[in-house]
């Protein structure tokens, strides 16, 4: 969640079990997580990343008024994100619908339950004594 729009925010990782509160960041209209502690700071979550809400999560229709989901858990997920210059981070309830975290209304505490699982790249053990690949060497 460090979408496009909060370039000129400063940001850092979510940390797993911490409580987040929902805001609108200074010079932007943009609208995401930070911690009570530092609510200038955007705390980014990746995608997969389980958030637990004290309450139904409540959004902003595209209209004038405020809807209320029937939930208090989702996942961060991610739409559109082959057109640049617009929101790309959602909010994913267990029965599949989603909603733009630009779109939450603020002041709402969540919990981030679990953060998404990261593939690190292991380096291969070097066998002593082997024969090592060579670079092709072309022309």
């Amino acid at each position: 969640m460090c979408d496009y729009s909060l370039h000129a925010v400063a940001t850092r990782p979510a940390k797993a079990g911490e409580t987040l509160i929902t805001t609108t960041f200074r010079g932007t209209s943009t609208k995401g997580f930070a911690s009570a502690a530092e609510p200038e700071v955007a705390v980014c979550l990746l995608p997969g990343t389980e958030l637990a809400f004290a309450d139904n999560v409540k959004y902003d229709s595209r209209w004038f008024w405020t809807r209320r989901s029937a939930f208090r858990v989702g996942k961060l997920g991610e739409i559109d994100r082959h057109l640049p210059d617009r929101h790309h981070d959602t909010i994913e309830f267990p029965d599949g619908s989603r909603v733009l975290v630009t779109l939450l209304r603020e002041g709402q505490c969540a919990t981030v339950l679990q953060l998404p699982a990261v593939r690190h790249a292991v380096p291969r053990p070097v066998l002593v004594g082997a024969p090592q690949a060579r670079p092709l060497i072309t022309g």
